[in-house]
């Protein structure tokens, strides 16, 4: 707006006798102040606001103000959002006759103007005195979560009694069609909105909002337990990637003494473990005996008789035969560190806060199956070259030199002459961040990191999991670090203490080798992708590839891409392999036989019209029957990324080539015929093509 149509509004305001009934006067004979942003209403009455505010005398009262109230309520349905606060100032309308306000509010309701009456309500704050199950349900019902969540934003007891009517929505025995049955004329009508599920996860997300107990809404918070039970029986039984006592951990913390889910858990027993197996786990997690089935009863009643009730066995799924297949921490038990005491702390503070120092850096936490909160560390898991340090975050940070814990973790991240290995660092840094307050703003400061799991995404997404299924052919497909961990060290992670209850104390001697590894893996990751950065499709400046965010001077960053990444293990990270000083004989295109993975069939066929005697496998081939034909047909393998590390102990050195991926065919073509030396003449070209 001009400076000039300002200074002429200000002006007609001052010669009129009543400005405020002058503006409504204006406003009722237009329908410009209807439409959304600065239209010439907006423009008048936001200077008109601003000029009642240079003179304070102008405003009214008495009868004359509230007939201008009367007339302005009528409009404020109609105004764009814009309006609504500057009219509300001008006539006053907080100081307003709150009975008439609310009469006004509720015959928009009745119209059916559910949202105008909504959001009119929160700018006069009339909720204390209306029902908020009235006011919202047919808000829900048009999807219009966000304003529920205002009109109650400012009102703990609102916010209480919303969450316990959207909890009784979740009964099981709630017809979620009686509330909505009044309303299905509404337009933007969406009763599918409300179904249990959604609203569980509304619920959910309203109690974390809100800071409200989750016992404020036991339907929801039991449908969640359900699903958690659910799952560690899948986990357990079906999958069977859990350990007994773990699995008894987390079973026993969910039922409780909740009766209906112990009714629930003694079904899923008896599905999974039989008469006897239900009545020893009932036993173990204290099922009131009226829960028990009679042929379940007459079972305990066996198992007490005979004096043979079983106690939960530390038996693991896997039998120690099985633990061949998985990586294996190779450092021994005494040189793992699990630190309580200050005192203990030190011994680390000194060896990671070293100068040049590479640092793998993992988190455990008790999982929270869905429920309300950020996981809070249990166990930080430092590991060097040959010690790891198990941190017992609540332990240490309940000492009385417990602030210096926040100093020393800060003092880590932050450092950019030591390198942190980590795998999903963001996340992690999260919950350490709900874990400690003073470490909130740690991810900002942070210097010297490699996150592998960028790299994992960047590189190696050309292997599945799937692949990986095949590949060992056990129960289920690797993923996340595991399959980082299979793909470059050979085995993939033991993955079974992963849903550990990490609070419990003591540890397990299970869950301290599974911490362990988790931490020290990513140091041999490391060091193997800095010896042979493109066997694994990394860049010739493996700092530059992985280093994270290490300083915030642009400077430093480059002096710091021009030096050799720091090794773990006491060497500098060697670039690519280099080729022997002396080429290979030269070799014609006809002689030369090949056989390129699936995902190089654009250099197949290029070399295919050198004359080059080309097999290509097939996008549903498993990579390893590139190694089955070159054995049989002596041809050499060109392939990349993972797969190499996979085929080329599969055939005779020099057997099998590492194509760089990110170039095309031709550049591709040309690496090859370089590397093999093969001479192609006029007359191979096009020479294999029909």
């Amino acid at each position: 707006v001009s400076r000039q149509l300002k200074e002429e509004i200000r002006r007609g305001f001052a010669r009129l006798e009543d400005p405020l009934a002058g503006l409504l006067a204006m406003l009722e004979s237009s329908s410009d102040w209807k439409r959304k942003g600065h239209s010439l209403g907006y423009c008048i009455t936001t200077e008109l606001q601003l000029w009642i505010k240079a003179h304070p005398a102008v405003p009214q009262s008495g009868t004359k103000l509230k007939k201008l109230q009367a007339r302005v309520l009528g409009m404020l349905s109609q105004c764009p959002a814009n309006l609504l606060d500057p009219l509300i100032s001008i006539y006053q309308l907080h100081a307003a006759d709150r009975n008439y306000l609310l009469e006004h509010v509720s015959h928009l309701y009745l119209q059916g103007s559910y949202k105008e009456a909504a959001i009119l309500s929160i700018k006069l704050k009339l909720q204390p005195d209306q029902d908020v199950e009235k006011m919202c349900t047919p808000l829900l019902l048009q999807d219009k979560v966000n304003l529920v969540e205002d009109y109650v934003a400012e009102y703990p007891e609102l916010q209480r009694k919303l969450l316990q009517t959207l909890d009784t929505w979740c009964d099981p025995s709630f017809n979620i069609r009686d509330i909505a049955r009044p309303y299905q004329g509404l337009s933007g009508y969406k009763p599918e909105k409300l179904n249990r599920r959604v609203l569980g996860k509304l619920i959910f997300r309203l109690l974390e909002r809100f800071s409200v107990d989750p016992a404020l809404c036991p339907n929801v918070v039991n449908q969640r337990h359900l699903r958690t039970l659910n799952y560690l029986f899948y986990k357990r039984f079906v999958e069977k990637t859990m350990t007994e006592e773990n699995w008894a951990d987390h079973i026993q913390s969910t039922v409780g003494e909740n009766r209906w889910l112990q009714g629930h858990l003694v079904q899923l027993l008896l599905r999974h473990c039989g008469k006897r197996g239900t009545a020893r786990w009932a036993r173990h997690c204290r099922v009131l005996p009226e829960m028990l089935p009679q042929a379940v009863a007459e079972e305990l009643q066996k198992l007490h008789i005979q004096g043979r009730v079983e106690e939960v066995t530390k038996a693991g799924n896997y039998e120690a035969s099985k633990k061949k297949d998985y990586y294996q921490l190779p450092i021994p038990w005494e040189n793992i560190h699990f630190l309580q005491t200050w005192e203990e702390m030190l011994q680390c503070w000194e060896k990671v806060l070293q100068p040049g120092q590479v640092v793998g850096v993992d988190m455990e936490w008790k999982p929270s199956f869905g429920m309300v909160g950020k996981p809070r560390v249990a166990l930080l898991q430092l590991a060097l070259k040959d010690e790891v340090f198990l941190l017992d975050l609540p332990r240490l940070l309940e000492q009385a030199e417990g602030e210096k814990l926040p100093h020393f973790i800060q003092m880590l991240y932050s450092d950019a002459a030591i390198t942190k290995l980590g795998y999903g660092m963001s996340g992690e840094l999260s919950s350490l961040a709900a874990t400690c307050s003073a470490l909130k703003d740690m991810e900002k400061q942070m210097q010297g990191v490699v996150d592998l799991l960028a790299v994992d995404k960047q590189k190696f997404d050309g292997l599945s999991p799937e692949h990986s299924h095949k590949e060992r052919g056990v129960r289920r497909p690797e993923k996340g670090l595991s399959l980082l961990v299979q793909h470059v060290l050979g085995k993939p992670l033991d993955k079974t203490e992963q849903l550990s209850n990490w609070e419990k104390r003591p540890l397990r001697e299970e869950q301290i080798l599974y911490a362990a590894s988790d931490a020290y893996c990513l140091l041999e990751i490391y060091e193997r992708l800095c010896k042979d950065p493109e066997s694994f499709g990394l860049g010739l400046d493996l700092t530059a590839s992985l280093v994270g965010k290490q300083s915030k001077k642009p400077k430093a960053k480059k002096q710091l891409n021009k030096q050799k990444a720091p090794s773990p293990f006491g060497q500098e990270c060697q670039g690519p392999r280099t080729e022997p000083s002396g080429s290979p004989a030269p070799i014609s295109a006809q002689e030369f036989s090949v056989v390129c993975d699936n995902m190089l069939q654009g250099l197949g066929r290029y070399l295919r019209c050198l004359g080059v005697d080309v097999r290509l496998l097939d996008n549903e081939d498993d990579h390893r029957k590139a190694a089955e034909i070159a054995r049989q047909e002596g041809r050499v393998i060109l392939t990349s990324g993972l797969p190499y590390q996979t085929l080329r102990s599969q055939v005779g050195e020099g057997r099998c080539f590492s194509v760089n991926c990110s170039e095309k065919a031709k550049e591709q073509a040309l690496q090859v015929l370089k590397h093999f030396n093969v001479q192609v003449s006029l007359s191979d070209v096009f020479s294999r093509c029909q």
